[in-house]
C-alpha cells in the first residue's frame, strides 16, 4: 500500500501514524515545506521516502511530488493529512489521481458551514438559524429575523479564529470596520448552551469502529476572548441522545475510513441537542493522547489496523475520565507544576508547554490527567487553577 502523508510533521504527535503504518508494511510517502534535516529522527525511520517542496500551497509543486512518488512506488492507494487545514488539498490530490476518500466535489459539505446546515437538517437534526450574509444591509435585515445577539463567523474556518458574538448595532459596525473582505461569512442566532461533541473512526464500509465524547466547561469563543482559564475531558459515557445524532451525521456524510469531530450545543433551557459542525478530522491539541489514557489503548496503532486490515483490535471499556487542564501565564496560581505533578503523580499523565499559535484558547500550559471518577477529576481541577 502506497500511503502519501501530507505534512507528517505537524503536529508532532501525527508522526505516529507514520510510525504504525510502517509496521504495517505501508509505503508511507512524505510531503511537505519543511526540511528533511528538522524531521524527527523517529519520523524519518518511518517514512519509505520524503519529498520537499517549496510551498504546500503551490499545487503544482505538490503535483509534481505525487506524480514522482506515481512513477517510483505505483498506484497511490490513499492520501490523508488528518489536517483541517489541507482538506482541500487531500481532496484534490485523490481526485487527480482517483484515490479512495473525500474528493474536491465533497467539499462544500463537510468545509462549509452552510453546506454542513443542509446535511443536518437532512437527518433532521436542528440547528441554529441563519445563513450566508452579502452585505451590511443584509445583515441587518437577517438579525431583524434572527434578534440580537447574534454569531458571524467565516462560513470556512477553523475552530473560533475569526468568530464573534454581535449583541448591539455597534458591535456590527464595529465587525464591518474590521471583517476580512474576501472571506464569506455566515450569522446564526446566538445558542446558549455547552458543547458536547461526538468523535470517533469510522471504517472503510462507515461503520463506526471506535467512537466517544467530548465535553468542554464553556464555549471556545468566550475562552477566545475573555482570555480564560479552560478545560475538556473524555467522559467513560456517551449520552444516548448525542450517540444517536452523532451515528446519523457519520451516515449522511458518508465518512469512510477517517477520524471525525462533530460538534453540538447541549441547549441550556431544555438540554436538547442542536447541530454546530462537522470535522472530518481528528480533535484539535492533544485529544487523541486523551483517548489513549481514557481507554488504554493506541489509536494511531488502531488506525493503522482500520487502514490496511479493516479491523479495529482494541475492545473499548473506557475505564477513565480522561481531562485536560489549562493554564494561562499571567495568572498567580498557588501551586507550582512540579507540586501539582509531584500531589497527583499518578493522576497525571502529562504536562505540555503549548506553542503561542494555540496558546490563547489551550492556554500556555496544559496538564492531562484520568481519573476513574469524576468528583476527582474536579478535585485535582481546582488545585490546578487555585490562585494566591
Amino acid at each position: 500500500m502506497n500511503y502519501i502523508f501530507i505534512s507528517p510533521h505537524f503536529p508532532y504527535i501525527f508522526e505516529n501514524f507514520a510510525v504504525h503504518l510502517k509496521e504495517k508494511g505501508v509505503n508511507v510517502l512524505g510531503i511537505a515545506d519543511e526540511s528533511y534535516d528538522s524531521l524527527s529522527p523517529r519520523l524519518k525511520s518511518s517514512l519509505t521516502e520524503y519529498y520537499k517542496v517549496d510551498n504546500l500551497e503551490n499545487y503544482e509543486e505538490v503535483l509534481r511530488a505525487c506524480g514522482y512518488f506515481t512513477h517510483k512506488y505505483g498506484k497511490i492507494d490513499r492520501v490523508e493529512s488528518h489536517n483541517e487545514y489541507w482538506l482541500s488539498l487531500d481532496a484534490r490530490i485523490r481526485t487527480d489521481f482517483n484515490v479512495f476518500g473525500y474528493k474536491s466535489c465533497d467539499m462544500d459539505k463537510i468545509q462549509k458551514k452552510s453546506g454542513m446546515k443542509e446535511v443536518f437538517r437532512s437527518c433532521g437534526i436542528p440547528v441554529a438559524k441563519g445563513r450566508v450574509f452579502t452585505s451590511y444591509d443584509d445583515a441587518l435585515s437577517l438579525i431583524a429575523e434572527l434578534n440580537y445577539p447574534v454569531c458571524i463567523k467565516p462560513n470556512e474556518g477553523v475552530g473560533a479564529s475569526d468568530t464573534y458574538k454581535i449583541r448591539n448595532k455597534e458591535e456590527l459596525d464595529h465587525f464591518f470596520s474590521i471583517k476580512v473582505s474576501h472571506i464569506e461569512y455566515i450569522m446564526e442566532e446566538f445558542i446558549d448552551g455547552a458543547i458536547v461533541t461526538y468523535d470517533g473512526l469510522a471504517d472503510k464500509e462507515g461503520n463506526i469502529v471506535f467512537d466517544c465524547c467530548l465535553k468542554y466547561d464553556r464555549p471556545v469563543i468566550e475562552i477566545a476572548h475573555l482570555d480564560t482559564d479552560m478545560y475538556y475531558y473524555v467522559p467513560r459515557d456517551i449520552e444516548e441522545d448525542l450517540k444517536d445524532y452523532g451515528c446519523q451525521c457519520v451516515k449522511a456524510f458518508d465518512i469512510r475510513e477517517r477520524f471525525f469531530h462533530i460538534e453540538f450545543f447541549r441547549k441550556s433551557d431544555d438540554q436538547s441537542l442542536m447541530a454546530l459542525e462537522l470535522n472530518c478530522r481528528l480533535p484539535g491539541g492533544n485529544t487523541p493522547e486523551m483517548w489513549n489514557y481514557a481507554n488504554d489503548f493506541d489509536i494511531y496503532r488502531e488506525y493503522a489496523n482500520v487502514v490496511v486490515d479493516q479491523h479495529f483490535s482494541s475492545t473499548i471499556e473506557r475505564p477513565y475520565f480522561c481531562c485536560y487542564v489549562s493554564r494561562k501565564s499571567f495568572r498567580n496560581y498557588t501551586f507550582t507544576e512540579e507540586q501539582i505533578k509531584d500531589r497527583y503523580s499518578e493522576q497525571i499523565m502529562s504536562i505540555e508547554s503549548i506553542p503561542g499559535i494555540f496558546s490563547q484558547i489551550m492556554g500556555d500550559v496544559g496538564f492531562i490527567l484520568r481519573t476513574p471518577e469524576r468528583a476527582e477529576m474536579d478535585h485535582i481541577i481546582s488545585e490546578i487553577w487555585q490562585e494566591n
